[in-house]
């Protein structure tokens, strides 16, 4: 099968047929083999009604409901695990990303020898102040923090080689760092293609102001797991063993003082009077729950079930 389209939707009765006839002339006039997962998060309307009118249809167009809404990530998970199609092909339900665009996104995958092609909705018909403009400096920031040169890292209309969605997992808010799951996983040759971006038709977006706590602490998240996921005593260790290192030589010399002025008969405050003695007694206490933290981070770690679970780009003959 040549190709998979996965469509993560919410509330789209309105558009998912006029979706799925401009998606079956789009492949019929490209002579792709090809299937098109609907995932139905929860939806509270009719959805989920003309997923199955479609399917019934059309063999091609597959459906997937969960039973409540978890999430545009544990859909597009839901459907990775599920695709067949040699190039996997994520679009919105909104009708906001253009199908028009897959024949030029599989050959970017089949033929320019991409791993993940992302779209770059370069001109935008979004609200300026509450979309436009936080989706810019979002995008500046992850491109500063991950080096993956992309400008438009949350746009729904990817192209993937089979091989990457299968070797990364996606949950929680993940779906908006994708790209950078799949170049930890060492899928490095990303690329971007400018895009049409469309008004949307019908209904109302389905993220709110939550998206702008999220976004940071889910970037947190996803740089210390592509980082230290496998050895996070190489964080906790290093910061604990510093931070204990400056008490202890903080601690040293506010004993050395003492001694001196001792020694040589001077006037000086008791030790327990002195703040600094607090501050290095404080900072030996935090390097060593910090030591101790990344220690027992690490041994969860290494009694994992897939510690050991890597991702194999090829073999030679059979084994």
């Amino acid at each position: 099968m040549d190709i998979s389209v996965i469509v993560p939707l919410f509330n789209e009765e309105e558009s998912l047929p006029e979706l799925a006839d401009w998606i079956e002339r789009v492949m019929a006039e490209n002579k792709f083999s090809y299937e098109v997962l609907f995932i139905d998060d929860g939806s509270k309307d009719n959805s989920w009604e003309v997923v199955k009118k479609l399917s019934a249809k059309n063999p091609m167009f597959k459906g997937i409901s969960f039973q409540r809404n978890y999430g545009k990530a544990a859909a597009l998970h839901t459907g990775f695990e599920a695709a067949k199609g040699d190039v996997v092909i994520t679009m919105d339900a909104d009708l906001q990303d253009s199908p028009d665009e897959i024949p030029e996104l599989y050959k970017m995958i089949t033929k320019d020898g991409y791993d993940l092609v992302s779209g770059w909705k370069k001109k935008r018909y979004d609200p300026f102040f509450s979309k436009n403009l936080p989706s810019k400096f979002y995008n500046w920031t992850v491109r500063r923090m991950t080096r993956i040169k992309l400008h438009d890292m949350n746009c729904g209309l990817k192209a993937y080689r089979k091989r990457v969605v299968k070797s990364i997992e996606v949950y929680g808010d993940m779906h908006r760092f994708i790209p950078v799951l799949a170049k930890w996983a060492g899928f490095k040759n990303i690329g971007e293609k400018v895009v049409k971006h469309q008004e949307r038709k019908y209904g109302v977006t389905k993220f709110g102001l939550e998206r702008f706590i999220r976004g940071p602490l889910d970037l947190l998240s996803v740089m210390f797991i592509s980082r230290f996921g496998r050895r996070p005593m190489h964080l906790f260790g290093i910061m604990g063993t510093i931070m204990f290192i400056l008490g202890f030589f903080a601690a040293l010399w506010v004993g050395i003082s003492k001694l001196y002025a001792v020694q040589h008969g001077l006037h000086i405050r008791l030790v327990t009077d002195n703040p600094y003695f607090y501050i290095a007694l404080t900072s030996m206490i935090i390097g060593t729950q910090l030591f101790l933290a990344g220690f027992l981070a690490d041994l969860t770690s290494r009694n994992s079930a897939d510690r050991n679970k890597y991702q194999i780009a090829e073999k030679t003959n059979e084994f």
